[in-house]
């Protein structure tokens, strides 16, 4: 294993060089994120709500930017009913991280009544 800022070779794997201390673990890859019209910070469509979710800010920011944008851009109005359109629902749960959590999971009663 090498560290890539200093060239510092190590025969164990591990976390920090400790010549120049930098990580020498590759990062965990992150979820992406999507965008979905928002349940919980809902006024009119959620779709200000949605935003504000994906790029993680205040709602009501979100919402007073947007607000800016219609009154003086002239695009905003538009743009909401177009993201309206466009942006699908956020669905009311989220799916399993993978099938082997579900394969473990308990039988359904519904289906023996």
């Amino acid at each position: 294993m090498f560290c890539a800022q200093c060239g510092k070779e190590y025969a164990d794997a591990v976390n920090y060089c400790s010549h120049c201390g930098s990580n020498l673990q590759p990062p965990a890859p992150r979820p992406a994120k999507k965008l979905y019209l928002s349940r919980n910070n809902k006024k009119i469509a959620g779709v200000c709500g949605g935003f504000a979710e994906y790029l993680d800010m205040d709602p009501t920011l979100v919402r007073l930017i947007w607000v800016m944008t219609a009154l003086f851009a002239g695009w905003g109005l538009l743009g909401y009913l177009i993201a309206w359109l466009v942006i699908p629902e956020e669905p009311l749960f989220q799916p399993a991280a993978s099938s082997a959590q579900s394969a473990h999971s308990a039988p359904s009663v519904a289906g023996n009544i």
